[in-house]
């Protein structure tokens, strides 16, 4: 596990603690398991309506890849037999050489290798962030006891992820000096640095609309936003000084993309990872300012997955206000009332606002693919494709996936479906336009399509 990235040793561990909770339930022991209890592991984990914790065969796949990884392990440390069922890939097998598929491993659920793809329109993104993080209810108030600690904060998180199409991991990581202020294009270039990306080998480009940068940059308004207030409560108390391993910036060169370090030397932003991130800092006018962009209430820097606490208190003040809505005398009984705040129609998690930028931008790119091949033949058509390359291409592109197959397979099949004119309703105003500005700039560069005589295109 050395190898693996901080998120992966999380994720594994959570999946040992079920895994030893439900063991200590049934009255085994760890090293006493055999593939009999694995298996009726999986059925409680996905199936066992007793089980109020259900979770998807995805989650389940991963639980499968965590138990085999440390019984993998305690095999070659003492000997003992791993109960996890799997089946690995030989070199000289079909899947390996990406031309086929090979066995599957019998433990894994049907359905685990397809995500769970579901995105958010605009109009209910905002729905869900003016009632999960500003306070308002369903009918459009917000009651005068509403106090938003960081709200600009969460703002500008939640729409950076859905404008960007960043992991979660990716955009909490980001310090201060890589996000530019004071945008004046529509959109923005910005780099990603290698050590945030999940399995990269390098950084790569991604882009920022203007709204998500003033979004930012109301966030850390040195006079009214939240960061700049949670930075001086941190110095006040002395909390910077206290931090152990804490690293001093004295300048950063953007040219080089590296920081120069208190005593000589310098660091490439490619090469921090997360957890080093959260260690840097410069000295400003109050004493210790941090670079990272994200702090909690407390001025210290936002760890990566608390903002997975943030989405689910959204969603549980969103089901309370739904309650509210539909039972605003509190006639119903205790389980009705249940029932309605879990079937509340409005939630989300961060990777859904990922799917929600790739439904975007596919629309988008849907819309200057049918401008660009308008009056072709389908053999024609086919034929411009194998050259330069098709939707998915561009798509990978944007989200950073290495293969296009990967967006393909797990972000947007479901929307191959779908005609243009019913994709172009899901934009917005803002979105439309950028859309339009992108065929006008075809036009403008490209013989095959005539712009208005007399006329420059903005």
């Amino acid at each position: 596990m050395l190898d693996a990235e901080p998120g992966t040793w999380r994720r594994y561990a959570y999946s040992l603690i079920v895994w030893l909770d439900f063991l200590e339930a049934v009255g085994v022991a760890w090293d006493r398991a055999t593939v009999r209890h694995v298996n009726a592991f999986k059925d409680w984990r996905i199936t066992d309506r007793r089980n109020e914790e259900r979770v998807m065969a995805t989650s389940f796949d991963t639980d499968r890849a965590g138990l085999n990884t440390f019984y993998t392990w305690a095999n070659g440390r003492f000997g003992m037999a791993n109960p996890v069922a799997t089946v690995r890939a030989r070199k000289d097998t079909p899947r390996a050489s990406g031309y086929g598929a090979s066995r599957r491993d019998p433990l894994r659920p049907a359905g685990s290798n397809r995500r769970q793809v579901k995105w958010l329109l605009r109009a209910a993104l905002e729905q869900w962030r003016d009632i999960g993080l500003r306070g308002y209810d369903f009918d459009g108030y917000r009651p005068s006891r509403w106090r938003g600690f960081n709200e600009d904060r969460d703002i500008a998180f939640v729409d950076g992820l859905y404008g960007t199409g960043l992991r979660l991991r990716e955009w909490a990581s980001v310090l201060d000096v890589e996000v530019a202020s004071r945008a004046t294009a529509r959109m923005s270039s910005a780099w990603l640095a290698r050590r945030c990306i999940k399995g990269a080998v390098e950084g790569r480009t991604y882009w920022v609309p203007r709204r998500v940068l003033e979004a930012v940059d109301a966030y850390r308004d040195p006079l009214e936003g939240s960061r700049a207030q949670a930075i001086s409560r941190a110095q006040q108390r002395g909390r910077y000084e206290r931090l152990p391993g804490l690293r001093l910036v004295t300048a950063y060169r953007a040219r080089t993309g590296k920081l120069l370090l208190d005593g000589g030397g310098a660091v490439a932003l490619d090469d921090l990872p997360p957890d080093e991130r959260r260690l840097l800092f410069r000295r400003g006018p109050g004493g210790l300012e941090p670079l990272w962009l994200w702090l909690s209430v407390s001025g210290l820097p936002k760890k990566v997955y608390s903002w997975e606490d943030t989405f689910d208190a959204a969603n549980k003040r969103i089901a309370k206000a739904w309650l509210a809505h539909r039972d605003p005398e509190r006639r119903l009984g205790e389980a009705e009332r249940e029932q309605i705040r879990q079937e509340c129609p409005l939630w989300a998690t961060p990777h859904m606002c990922r799917h929600s930028f790739a439904l975007k931008w596919f629309s988008i790119l849907s819309l200057l693919q049918e401008r660009r091949l308008e009056g072709f033949s389908p053999e024609e058509i086919e034929d411009f494709r194998e050259q330069l390359g098709d939707i998915w291409l561009q798509l990978a592109m944007l989200l950073g996936h290495a293969h296009p197959a990967t967006t393909r397979e797990h972000y947007l099949e479901p929307f191959t479906g779908l005609q243009l004119s019913y994709l172009m309703e899901l934009l917005n105003d803002d979105e439309k336009a950028g859309a339009d500005t992108l065929v006008r700039i075809f036009a403008r560069h490209s013989g095959a399509v005539l712009s208005p005589a007399g006329r420059s295109a903005r």
